[in-house]
């Protein structure tokens, strides 16, 4: 090296790391830092329902609200859905639309709530529990049992399915055919809600289940051609209490169904779903189940569906993503910890969670940063 090189050396070094420094500072600076926002609401939230529930359903259908976008359901399997979250409790209610990136509070009366929810609980199902609907066909728990431990259960799991009928000036009741399937040997359905889904071109059902008087455990029930509805595929029991379905899709970017599960231990478990089997694919510890049957959610972003869960034991929000390998993307403080449920509004660079917190307030986020 001559003298006048290793004269600038120095110099010449240093913009180079000021560069590196710069170059790595990039992606830091364009992530913005998510929003979150506490709803004001004159009530104390005591329930959460998401787009894919038979409130907003209700909503959507019942020309309470101007809706836009109205209802959802391509295909049999396919559960529907509408662009809308709704609270409520004693107190009252109110719908929660997205708007202009911004979520907006539609208040509704303790009247109108009381009618709009009706459905979710039909005649004869376990108390308390909420039904699965799409298009003619539905699914709910029936035959209140007890589990082996002695918590509430159900010893059958029902599926009504309109019927077509033919064109008549003469008003007739829609035929309905209705079937019952149990869990199959000791095993009783936990009071959690089924969940309709599609793998291949057939409509599939997928429940949470009850065995002896520490585990939990999944099962398909399925149609096939020609046959009827029944349990056609389980997972072995899982210790500890029943597992909670947080959603279903494909998850890793394989092309092919999955299910991801949280138990009360705080174990995330995906499951890879075919029609003759329940096969485990990943496994993470330290989530949450949140209260009862409050929902759990999947966001549509950038990188494909991701799961959103309450962190064990802190007021926080995760973003797993199952892209390679099972790992949390991001996490999100909030003031209290999430439990009447989290829901999305709105996809992509849009999306809009809400999150029902302890103490009965709710918080909207914005994971990818903008208005909550």
């Amino acid at each position: 090296m001559t003298a006048a090189n290793r004269g600038r050396a120095p110099g010449l070094r240093g913009r180079t790391l000021l560069a590196g420094l710069l170059v790595g500072a990039l992606p830091l600076a364009a992530r913005a830092e998510p929003g979150v926002r506490i709803l004001d609401l004159p009530f104390q939230v005591r329930a959460l329902r998401g787009p894919r529930s038979e409130a907003a359903v209700s909503v959507a259908t019942s020309g309470l609200l101007p809706i836009a976008g109205g209802t959802a359901s391509q295909q049999v399997g396919d559960e529907e859905s509408a662009p809308v979250a709704v609270v409520w409790g004693e107190d009252g209610g109110a719908v929660l639309t997205l708007s202009g990136g911004s979520v907006t509070v539609r208040p509704i009366g303790r009247e109108a709530v009381e009618g709009l929810t009706a459905a979710e609980t039909p005649r004869g199902a376990l108390p308390g529990s909420r039904r699965a609907l799409s298009g003619p066909l539905s699914a709910y728990l029936t035959g209140r049992t007890r589990a082996a431990d002695g918590s509430e259960a159900a010893s059958v799991l029902t599926i009504r399915e309109r019927q077509p009928m033919a064109v008549s000036t003469d008003p007739k009741p829609v035929p309905v055919a209705t079937v019952t399937v149990p869990a199959g040997g000791e095993a009783v359905f936990a009071p959690l809600r089924p969940r309709l889904l599609r793998l291949g071109d057939r409509p599939m059902l997928l429940a949470a289940t009850r065995s002896g008087a520490d585990a939990g455990g999944l099962v398909l029930v399925d149609r096939p051609a020609g046959g009827a509805w029944t349990v056609t595929a389980r997972t072995a029991p899982q210790p500890g209490p029943p597992v909670k379905i947080a959603g279903i899709a494909d998850f890793a970017g394989s092309g092919q169904t999955q299910a991801a599960t949280v138990s009360a231990a705080g174990r995330l478990q995906l499951w890879t779903l075919q029609p003759d089997r329940i096969e485990p694919a990943a496994a993470a510890d330290g989530y949450a189940p949140g209260a009862g049957d409050s929902d759990l959610a999947v966001a549509t972003l950038a990188g494909g569906p991701e799961l959103v869960l309450p962190v064990a034991g802190k007021p926080e929000i995760a973003l797993v993503t199952a892209k390679g390998t099972l790992r949390e993307r991001l996490r999100v403080p909030l003031p209290a910890p999430p439990e009447t449920g989290i829901v999305v509004l709105g996809e992509g660079g849009a999306t809009r969670l809400v999150v029902g917190l302890a103490g009965g307030r709710v918080a909207v986020v914005a994971p990818e940063g903008g208005t909550p």
